[in-house]
């Protein structure tokens, strides 16, 4: 493993540590994604510049209009989504820099992600699969509100951009008992637990969050 993967200082493992430690105070109680957090280097999916304030509980700029969640959110979509269950095939739509494509690597078999941003897409493949060499993620430049049908079905989908509603070609691709996460609103969001039971459907309103829109279309 590179220096650069590592970290040193501020992008140390020492400091990494330190988040998920912040993270358990916080509430988050699934092991396996504290675990995942405690793994992947966040420094590294960020502007170098950036690399000092990567394991502060903050979101940061990617360019593009983009940005990196909050490490307690990622962990919270994550705990939300897994349900301390084994994910096989899961669905990441807005893949941005990669990193919680990284975490989902290693709480699932599969990971499939969307990023309709080609060149923010061809940056997270330097970091997944060339720097943490994951050989369980795959990535698509594409229209996330389509989902990947080609894939389906899913045991959990994370949507990592907010819409007014769940995309119903989304909640199409839950698997029986799959669950899917994502931030519903426009100006005032919250995230949305989505759980395809024996029952039908079924939603549920969590806590506030801030992310960019849902966008439909892709840009080279």
């Amino acid at each position: 493993m590179s220096q650069r993967v590592r970290g040193i200082g501020m992008t140390s493992e020492r400091t990494r540590l330190r988040m998920v430690e912040r993270l358990r105070s916080a509430g988050v109680r699934d092991t396996g994604v504290l675990a995942a957090m405690a793994e992947i280097p966040r420094h590294i999916f960020v502007d170098d510049a950036l690399a000092s304030r990567a394991y502060d509980d903050v979101s940061l700029p990617l360019g593009h209009g983009q940005t990196i969640s909050h490490p307690l959110t990622v962990a919270r979509m994550c705990e939300l989504v897994r349900a301390a269950r084994p994910l096989g095939r899961v669905l990441e739509i807005g893949t941005g820099c990669g990193y919680q494509a990284a975490v989902l690597s290693r709480i699932a078999r599969e990971v499939f992600s969307v990023e309709r941003i080609a060149a923010l897409l061809e940056q997270a493949r330097v970091h997944i699969l060339r720097e943490l060499r994951l050989r369980n993620v795959r990535m698509k430049h594409a229209d996330g509100r389509d989902g990947l049908p080609e894939a389906a079905p899913f045991d959990a989908i994370v949507i990592a951009a907010a819409a007014p509603e769940a995309p119903s070609a989304l909640i199409d691709q839950l698997a029986p008992g799959g669950r899917m996460v994502l931030p519903l609103g426009n100006e005032k969001q919250r995230l949305c637990l989505i759980e395809r039971s024996a029952a039908g459907v079924i939603d549920c309103m969590l806590e506030e969050v801030h992310f960019v829109p849902l966008r439909a279309g892709t840009l080279r």
